[in-house]
């Protein structure tokens, strides 16, 4: 997550593993199934027919193969088809280019032309009739090396309802090599290798990590950018097509933690290009970045020889843009990235929301719950990470109550000019966040498991793989019939709370309801 000159305002130093992702970059080139190269284009790379990359698939799934992170064998797993889904899995190839960044403004070819092949699943309505038009691009996140679904976890409930397509891509080295030690012979084409050779000397000999020099992590840029123009044609070839007919009308791009700060590059340095390359054309239409900004993974670095730019740099902030973008920070992280605060706006050209969600973990089960099963992560080599930390299990806060509401206001805000609504950040005197009374955090998104309180919450927790998982502990019996007489009386404080959420358009009504249905079976008190 944080990148390598990210700020310790919490807590102490950051784990082993956030120091990890913060060396850590993009993604990288390719070989098999490369169409040769044509002379590339800032913000493109070069491309096969229409500026497209080369698609093949859906891969076919047997009894011994299948697609890493396949809804079917997520740690929970999910009957996509019982939602009136389905799910293919596809290898994108292409040539992409490397980019250097001196300076705020767009960034420069670095190496031209460097061939990649990579993967992304693709979840969308089985129903033509059910497709709202809408896609959500997500660049897989990386930062335990292995692939994981986190806009999916977050938001499915929401996609799914509205009929939405969501698209998972993979963008760097190391979740690639995972790929292929899960299924050597399934993933045995994927390539995201450097261009230059071990003897040139822009090799640099030293790399982040989780990095070889082998591989390049500066190719995810491109590679975004070809999916996201993918995603916009009418090629047969693209996966949301119905019988040869493609009705995609948005294509919104999401990053959560090391990638949102992908798409801090993305949007500040490379869109730009990419934009301009497809005739000022925006490729994605609206951006929605989570658990990270600023300090916290509020960049990385261009390519896996580059430094990220200093802290207080005009790159760490989004301004300007064109299109939406709804920035939101976690309680375990908006300390460390408060330098991304900035206003609200509604400027047509700067169009932005930033939000930062009181009460909720980084790292929430849901990352775990809907990606990879555990038996998965362990045939690529890596760890699966913990469930119960030293305080306990992870925050089980739920975070998705969040985001499918912005989800849903992004979705508004760009096609109809529905302004999403403010809300201040968590309270901050002097460094510190202000607590109330239960030891809760103040200001903030709020939602009934603060304002209708049961528990406290916190944002972090033994430094180490659980530091930005957080945790909750729950109020005593007495506590509990203290501030709660009956269990209606409960119901009804959560109901009421719940209702001005949603009429304010923080939780949508759907999520509402499932919040009463919640209080309604509980003990409390």
């Amino acid at each position: 997550m944080p990148s390598t000159v990210t700020a310790r305002r919490t807590r102490g130093a950051l784990p082993r593993h956030l120091r990890i992702l913060a060396a850590a970059t993009l993604v990288a080139g390719g070989l098999a199934g490369a169409t040769s190269p044509a002379q590339a284009e800032p913000g493109t790379g070069s491309r096969g027919g229409e500026g497209l990359p080369v698609i093949s698939g859906p891969l076919p799934d047997t009894p011994t193969s299948h697609a890493f992170g396949a809804a079917a064998y997520e740690q929970v797993p999910e009957d996509l088809a019982k939602s009136g889904y389905t799910e293919g899995e596809y290898t994108v190839s292409g040539t992409a280019n490397v980019y250097d960044w001196p300076e705020p403004g767009p960034a420069v070819v670095r190496t031209a032309d460097a061939p990649y092949t990579t993967r992304m699943l693709v979840r969308r309505p089985s129903d033509p009739k059910k497709f709202s038009g809408r896609v959500v691009v997500e660049m897989l996140n990386p930062s335990s090396r292995f692939d994981l679904n986190i806009g999916w976890a977050h938001m499915h409930r929401q996609m799914v309802r509205n009929g939405d397509a969501w698209v998972g891509i993979t963008v760097k080295p190391t979740a690639l090599e995972a790929l292929k030690n899960f299924d050597p012979e399934r993933y045995r084409n994927l390539s995201l290798a450097n261009p230059l050779p071990l003897n040139d000397p822009r090799n640099c000999t030293r790399v982040p990590a989780d990095s070889s020099r082998s591989t390049e992590n500066g190719l995810a840029w491109d590679i975004d950018a070809q999916v996201g123009r993918l995603m916009h044609s009418t090629s047969a070839a693209n996966p949301l097509s119905y019988d040869g007919r493609v009705t995609v009308r948005r294509v919104y791009g999401f990053g959560y933690s090391q990638t949102g700060g992908y798409l801090y590059n993305w949007i500040n340095g490379v869109r730009p290009l990419a934009d301009r390359a497809n005739g000022g054309r925006p490729l994605y239409d609206g951006y929605l970045i989570a658990g990270a900004g600023g300090s916290f993974v509020g960049m990385v670095p261009m390519n896996q020889c580059a430094p990220v730019p200093p802290a207080g740099d005009p790159r760490y902030r989004l301004k300007d843009v064109g299109v939406p973008v709804i920035h939101v920070m976690t309680q375990s992280d908006y300390l460390t990235g408060i330098d991304s605060r900035r206003p609200d706006s509604d400027a047509p050209e700067d169009r932005y929301r930033h939000y930062e969600m009181a009460g909720t973990g980084h790292s929430s089960p849901d990352h775990l719950y809907y990606s990879a099963r555990p038996s998965d992560i362990e045939r690529t080599g890596r760890e699966a990470p913990r469930m119960i930390c030293n305080e306990g299990p992870r925050s089980r806060f739920p975070s998705y109550v969040f985001l499918d509401a912005m989800l849903r206001n992004l979705e508004g805000w760009t096609e109809d000019g529905v302004t999403p609504p403010h809300a201040a950040p968590i309270t901050v005197k002097n460094g510190t966040p202000v607590l109330d009374e239960h030891g809760n955090v103040t200001g903030g998104l709020r939602s009934p498991y603060l304002d209708v309180p049961t528990s406290t919450w916190y944002g972090n927790s033994t430094p180490g793989s659980c530091d930005i998982a957080g945790h909750e502990v729950p109020f005593s019996r007495a506590q509990l019939s203290a501030l709660y007489p009956s269990h209606g009386a409960y119901v009804s404080a959560v109901s009421a709370n719940t209702r001005r959420l949603v009429s304010e358009r923080t939780i949508t009504p759907e999520d509402g309801r499932a919040l009463i249905r919640e209080s309604t079976t509980s003990d409390v008190p």
